[in-house]
């Protein structure tokens, strides 16, 4: 896996990082933890691990993640939770597909595929959302807000990402339907998480997403506007 670095942002992630961090080590890949400066006990944390620690300039976990893939010097790259909820064997699935495809995503809403976190306003939110991008631009995932992603850094660099929060999470795949980009979806397993909680709020975020998909609707289908 030499051409794959593993982004991870973290938040306050001090009790389950560094066991999702062991959980990596057989895999032969690149790791970058994204946080803020300011995170110390996290920082500490994950001191003896061999990995790079990337200090968020902006805010927001959009932002994060941006600057860090941003900075990533592999071919390829892959979301990956600090929680401990991604199933990591399934990096060898995503890594196999990545020869075919610009983007490869987890789903948990596949036959043989599940998940021990979501919770019943989250999955009805995360299922409107998805139909929304399969009508209003063609999009073809059933789990639009499962950020568990690799990908090509190249590829994404082309979207000229703008959303520092979890608009992130609809911008990605929306603007990667826009530009033709090749990509597939697999069936995954979402595992309750070591520790921590949820730094997404249902309805607060929920809100933010929605918009995001109407502007861009908006600006793309009926304006013409280049949004990327």
């Amino acid at each position: 896996m030499k051409k794959l670095t593993l982004i991870i942002p973290a938040k306050n992630e001090s009790e389950s990082l560094p066991k999702v961090l062991q959980s990596l080590k057989d895999f032969d890949c690149k790791i970058i933890v994204s946080l803020k400066h300011d995170d110390l006990k996290t920082i500490n944390s994950i001191r003896d691990f061999d990995i790079t620690v990337h200090k968020q300039k902006g805010n927001g976990y959009g932002n994060s993640l941006i600057e860090a893939i941003n900075a990533c010097e592999t071919e390829w790259f892959c979301i990956f939770n600090a929680d401990g909820s991604f199933e990591q064997e399934d990096l060898y699935k995503m890594y196999d597909l990545m020869n075919k495809n610009e983007f490869v995503y987890a789903s948990r809403y596949f036959k043989n595929s599940g998940s021990e976190d979501d919770t019943i306003i989250t999955l009805l939110g995360n299922k409107i959302f998805s139909i929304m991008g399969t009508i209003l631009f063609s999009l073809r995932i059933n789990d639009i807000l499962y950020t568990y992603v690799m990908g090509s850094v190249e590829s994404f660099k082309k979207l000229n990402m703008k959303s520092n929060d979890f608009r992130f999470c609809v911008e990605m795949p929306i603007k990667m339907a826009i530009l033709n980009m090749d990509y597939t979806s697999l069936p995954s397993f979402e595992k309750k998480r070591i520790a921590g909680r949820k730094k997404v709020n249902a309805f607060k975020d929920g809100f933010l997403i929605l918009t995001e998909i109407i502007k861009l609707f908006v600006l793309f289908r009926i304006f013409r506007k280049k949004i990327i």
